[in-house]
Order: structure tokens, then sequence, then C-alpha cells
């Protein structure tokens, strides 16, 4: 009786251990796609404020419709990136759509701010300098809530990877998630300082 008893006490314990860790996984889970649910905020903020960019400039780059129709174009793969990547957040092949489309988007809009560059009228039109002001601190946003996002998968992944919970992680077919990075060929042009000349 009292070996049974000793039995029944540990199933108990171990069943409690087990609740814990599956538990503890499930939050570390939400957590990181609570982190993306404020990366997809900010994108559609950035995506809200980009045919307002293009309309202002429009009147002044008549000439220039090839870059307005590539920012366009570079939205909407954007916007399709995005809902990919909201469907399964941490999925690695949707990151990597996601992070593909955001730099194709980030080229676009670097190109049509260097055009208007060569426009005194519309660097010096207010609405066009309070879009740009707005999508720059829109863009600050985007790279705090990513942080914060690769930050919360790589902790899941972390929980989910060491022993014991690998083994209820395995058990519960809890899926690796991925990172949000930079494109490779990206990284080389956002790393690199920049050039003063004078």
């Amino acid at each position: 009786m009292l070996t049974l008893l000793i039995l029944l006490v540990i199933v108990v314990v171990v069943a409690f251990w087990a609740v814990g860790i599956y538990n503890g996984l499930v939050t570390a889970r939400n957590a990181f796609k609570n982190a993306f649910a404020q990366i997809d905020v900010q994108l559609q903020r950035r995506f809200d404020l980009i045919p307002n960019l293009v309309e202002t400039a429009k009147g002044y780059l008549s000439h220039e419709r090839e870059t307005l129709e590539a920012v366009i174009a570079a939205r909407g793969a954007a916007v399709s990136g995005l809902a990919a990547a909201k469907a399964s957040p941490g999925d690695p092949a949707a990151m990597a759509e996601l992070a593909n489309t955001q730099g194709m988007l980030n080229n676009a809009l670097g190109r049509l701010l260097a055009v208007s560059e060569a426009y005194p009228d519309l660097k010096a039109n207010q609405n066009m300098m309070q879009l740009t002001e707005e999508l720059t601190s829109t863009e600050n946003k985007v790279a705090f809530a990513r942080q914060a996002f690769n930050d919360s998968v790589m902790a899941y992944n972390n929980k989910r990877e060491t022993f014991p919970s690998s083994v209820v992680a395995g058990m519960f077919a809890f899926a690796p998630a991925a990172l949000l990075e930079i494109p490779a060929e990206k990284q080389a042009e956002v790393r690199a300082a920049p050039k003063v000349q004078f």
C-alpha cells in the first residue's frame, strides 16, 4: 500500500512538472506572437503613410513616374509579406518573406527620398516634411518592435531547446521560431559606416 502511495505521489509530481513546463512553453510562444503583433501595428502605420507620401510627391515628380510606381509595387509586396507572416509568426519562410519584402520597400522608399532631394519645392513642402518625419519615427518604432520580437523568439527557443523542456516541447510539437532579420545582402548596407566628405 505504501509503495502504491509513493508511486502515485511520484506520478502526480511528474504530471505537475510536465504541466508547468508545457504552460511555460505556451506563455513563451504567446509572448513572441504578441511581440510580432507590435511589429504588425507599426508596419501597418508605415503602409498607411506611404500612399500619402506618394500622393504628395506625385505633383512634383511627374516625370519620375517609375520611382513612384516602384514604391507602390513594393508597398503591395510588403503588405502581402506581412499578411503571410501574421498568419504564422515565427515561421522561418514567413519571416524570410517579410524581411525580403520590407527590404524591397526600404529600397524603393530610399530611391523616392533620394529623388525628392533634387526638388527643393518638394523638400520644402510642409506635408512632405511631416510625412517624412512620421515615416522616420515609425521606422524607429519598427526597429524597437523587431528587437522585442527577436528577444521573445530567443527566449522561446531557449526554453524550447533546454532540458527538460525539450522533452515536453518534442512531445507536443513546439516548433522552433525564426528571428526577423535583415536579409544578408542588406546587412552590409545597414551596417556600413556613412561616408563623410568635406
